[in-house]
């Protein structure tokens, strides 16, 4: 009977080792020059970067308040952003984004060495910056 050892039950390794072969499943409502508004906060930006779901550090997502902390598994933006005091760079979530339609553009000093002009409300990328 020593021989015959029971099995470990490991259909739980299984089933996570796949759900992390699995592709996460995010559509980008965004692309890179277009402007838009925060659903929350008062502050507009410019996409520069998207990240099909969440690539910042933990400190900064634990950082968010629980109740309004977005899911990692959606697309997060980077912005060049503005509010009536500052500009400043924005990591943020596709939920909390919504199309800016006032058809102004942004005041970011950063605008100028990445995007050339800004027409029907989108910024349009560099030539040297495009792939």
């Amino acid at each position: 009977m020593k021989d015959m050892m029971e099995r470990p039950d490991t259909s739980h390794i299984d089933s996570l080792a796949a759900a992390l072969a699995a592709p996460a499943i995010s559509h980008a409502n965004f692309a890179i020059g277009d402007v838009v508004r925060h659903r929350l906060f008062d502050f507009r930006g410019v996409v520069f970067d998207v990240d099909p779901v969440f690539a910042n550090s933990d400190e900064w997502y634990e950082a968010i308040p629980e109740d309004i902390r977005p899911p990692k598994s959606q697309p997060f933006y980077h912005l060049l952003a503005e509010n009536t005091e500052s500009s400043y760079v924005a990591y943020v979530s596709q939920q909390n984004l919504m199309r800016d339609d006032s058809d102004e553009p942004i005041d970011h000093p950063a605008i100028k060495g990445l995007f050339d002009d800004f027409a029907e409300g989108r910024y349009r990328l560099r030539r040297e910056h495009r792939h």
